[in-house]
């Protein structure tokens, strides 16, 4: 008996996701006494060997198809593993490529779906939960097969340690190129010359608290003097004052920094989804029983009017007048 778990690549980096795939599927596999084999399709699969053998993977599977993420190759390639070694439940990204491609999978194989799955538990049968309604109600269910598809929530499980004992192969595809679909012809970056929150190691996170748009220049001077990069919550992008790719989220990003300030941030579930695992967690709100006080490591319960001021002094910065 197996569990595949396939890792994920963008750009000639192994996303975090993969590592922590490692960490969700050693613990299926321990529940069902098998072994957890993780696959990697296209780009520098060699070095990839190298990150992606963490403690517990057994089996690597290589497959030397294209160099970024294309439907139909990881879609055919999955299903090939598939029918090699025939494992109880393959586990794949809760990710916009593996969203891409699971259901396309799971419906080829007749196998059941269960999306952003945020835990795992027992084997026969096997339960996993999720989120629904926001993240304000969490849903347990038995899946009641045999056999099955998972995508997982980034930040959910720790990455793997490093230092594993996997054994290596290449896996060799037949890849029906008349039935691709699509071709991937380069690769264009969302927002062209901004950052990636995601890679951040500290975010300076705003949400509706700085009351207008005319006051982001002293959060903006507070990132700099910490040598960190801006984000915010939702409300903040859909008034157009900053763009998509800085939203923090289940509607944004997945962000898991060595520091998170979240100023003017009330915690609603949403928001709360896509920065929780966080190493550190700094709240500033002048509401003591604001939600996000619930998981803050540290909290300021002031005017951040006062409060971001002092900060940026402190660190040796400039404020600005606004």
């Amino acid at each position: 008996m197996t569990v595949l778990a396939v890792a994920e690549h963008r750009r000639g980096d192994l996303r975090d996701v993969s590592f922590e795939l490692v960490t969700a599927g050693r613990e299926l596999a321990d529940e069902l006494g098998s072994d957890l084999a993780v696959a990697v399709i296209g780009g520098d699969v060699e070095g990839f060997v190298e990150e992606l053998n963490r403690e517990g993977v057994d089996t690597i599977y290589t497959v030397a198809e294209g160099e970024e993420f294309n439907h139909g190759i990881y879609a055919q390639t999955i299903e090939q593993l598939h029918a090699e070694l025939d494992p109880a439940a393959l586990l794949l990204p809760n990710s916009v490529n593996g969203l891409d491609y699971a259901p396309a999978v799971a419906e080829q194989l007749d196998l059941p779906l269960v999306t952003d799955v945020i835990a795992l538990e027992g084997s026969d049968p096997v339960e996993v939960t999720r989120e629904q309604y926001g993240g304000k109600v969490e849903i347990t269910y038995d899946i009641g097969a045999e056999q099955y598809v998972l995508t997982v929530r980034p930040a959910e499980w720790p990455t793997a340690t490093a230092g594993g004992e996997a054994t290596v192969e290449t896996f060799e595809t037949d890849i029906d190129e008349g039935a691709l679909g699509t071709t991937v012809k380069g690769f264009e970056e969302v927002g062209a010359g901004d950052v990636d929150i995601t890679e951040a190691e500290v975010l300076v996170s705003i949400g509706r608290g700085i009351e207008e748009e005319e006051n982001i220049p002293l959060i903006e001077a507070l990132a700099d003097a910490l040598d960190a990069t801006l984000s915010s919550s939702r409300p903040i992008v859909d008034n157009g004052w900053l763009p998509q790719n800085r939203q923090v989220g289940q509607s944004g990003k997945v962000v898991t920094p060595d520091v998170y300030i979240a100023i003017g941030i009330s915690g609603a579930v949403q928001h709360v989804a896509g920065m929780k695992g966080s190493d550190t967690i700094v709240a500033i709100n002048t509401d003591p029983n604001a939600p996000i006080y619930d998981i803050a490591d540290y909290g300021i319960v002031d005017d951040l009017f006062e409060v971001i001021p002092a900060l940026i002094e402190e660190f040796g910065g400039d404020v600005p007048d606004i």
